[in-house]
């Protein structure tokens, strides 16, 4: 479960990682927090609004991040990034601690967190493949996962009793503070220990990318998936808010709320650790069960319950994004990794958009369940998706041993070229010098010996 962890590099980055992703945290439940019941009369309109403006450049700018991330050295892209990141925590804790914050200032500064955050998400992404091997690389994502998740048990819990006890703005320049220990970790790093990039062959053009995923039907269909669940199944800081008000609690319920998630999806990060590779199958149960719990935790009654039923929901929720993440960096040409990542990231992050102002409206009209309940049906169409390609596909089979078992094919069907299109112009692409059959002379060929 932990082998990364033995390499001195994905150590160093690990924690370093779980240090600002817990400041991460700790401002994105301020953030919510402040626009629900700070700058607006507990609005989730404008809470969707904020969502869709931090989350819609990954999705605008797509192609120059993933080119980006291939082209230029990530650890340095990084550096750029975090340092920008902390001064703009810094920037927007000075004006909350001042009282000069306004609705219109936040949605400035959530965008700005958006544009920076859209080059740093593949960046960091692709960087734990150049710090372990492509054999370690779905272990790595998925204590990633974990680190992150480990993140979220503490930051809102830790978020809602600050605002609680100093105010939300502290909360923003606490969480500058941390983006510190991902310098730190990326300046310890050993350079000389990371993995040798890969070049794509040529001019590394945006369009690569692109043209990579649709020659791939199983990367479409994973992204469909993970679109469907991040538009409308993700937006627990919608859900989780909206909810602790109808239950009337205050900040401090919403952080627990969210630790109480974090909770489940630290356990389906460990779980993905400890699989060898990561397959399509898990993603379209995972998002299956996703759909499950989500209406189940839509119908509960009291605060507790519905606290309790998060942590499947956040089990399912993590179980869907590791394994599909650690799917798409493993089985993906390592020169396009940047380009497909920056892909993965826009449809994920950039679904937010799309679903979180619906989600919003959703909630002010007909309440926090019933906004629930469209993302649950989201997690069962995105299950229903992918198990119908899995059959059209051909991967499903009757077992050979036992009859009414299926077994399903995992790797990615390789074409075969039709007997019929043998012909010498393309015999003579092989690098493979073919031998000549008796009597014929040297370099000549006709049609009767042709490939049968």
């Amino acid at each position: 479960m932990f082998r990364s962890l033995g390499l001195f590099n994905y150590r160093v980055w690990f924690l370093g990682a779980l240090v600002s992703n817990i400041g991460g945290w700790m401002q994105a439940t301020a953030q919510d927090w402040v626009v629900l019941t700070e700058l607006t009369d507990n609005d989730a309109t404008a809470m969707g609004v904020t969502m869709a403006l931090q989350f819609g450049p990954p999705l605008l700018l797509v192609g120059v991040t993933g080119w980006v991330a291939d082209r230029f050295d990530r650890r340095r892209l990084l550096m750029t990034t975090q340092s920008t990141l902390m001064g703009l925590a810094i920037v927007a804790g000075a004006l909350l601690l001042s009282g000069v914050m306004t609705l219109p200032l936040m949605f400035a500064f959530a965008l700005a967190f958006g544009v920076v955050n859209a080059f740093d998400a593949p960046a960091r992404q692709a960087f734990v493949t150049d710090v372990v091997t492509r054999e370690n690389a779905a272990n790595a994502v998925a204590l990633n996962s974990a680190s992150f998740n480990a993140a979220r048990l503490l930051g809102p819990a830790v978020a809602g009793f600050l605002i609680v006890l100093v105010g939300s703005g502290w909360v923003f320049v606490v969480n500058a503070g941390t983006f510190l220990a991902m310098l730190v970790a990326l300046l310890l790093i050993r350079r000389g220990e990371l993995i040798p990039r890969v070049k794509a062959p040529g001019a590394a053009r945006l369009a690569d990318g692109f043209r990579y995923v649709a020659g791939r039907p199983d990367l479409v269909v994973t992204f469909v998936m993970v679109f469907l669940i991040g538009a409308f199944g993700m937006n627990f800081p919608i859900f989780a808010s909206t909810m602790a008000l109808e239950f009337g609690q205050q900040a401090d319920g919403y952080g627990v709320l969210s630790s109480i998630l974090a909770i489940g999806s630290l356990a389906g990060a460990l779980l993905a650790a400890r699989r060898d590779r990561a397959r399509m199958r898990v993603v379209m149960v995972a998002a299956g069960g996703f759909g499950v719990f989500s209406l189940a935790s839509s119908a509960m009654p009291t605060y507790v319950l519905y606290a309790v039923s998060l942590v499947f929901v956040g089990f399912a929720t993590v179980t869907v994004l590791t394994t599909a993440n650690g799917y798409v960096q493993t089985t993906t040409d390592p020169g396009l990794r940047g380009r497909v990542l920056a892909l993965y990231m826009a449809v994920l992050m950039g679904a937010t958009p799309i679903g979180a102002p619906i989600a919003g409206w959703v909630a002010n009209v007909w309440g926090p369940r019933a906004a629930i309940v469209l993302g649950a049906s989201a997690g069962l169409l995105a299950c229903a998706i992918g198990m119908a390609w899995l059959l059209l596909s051909g991967r499903v089979h009757r077992d050979a041993a036992r009859r009414f078992r299926l077994t399903i094919d995992e790797t990615r069907p390789l074409p075969i070229l039709a007997p019929e299109e043998f012909s010498d112009e393309v015999a003579g692409t092989t690098p493979i010098r073919l031998p000549e059959p008796p009597g014929v002379p040297r370099g000549r060929t006709t049609a009767s010996h042709r490939h049968p």
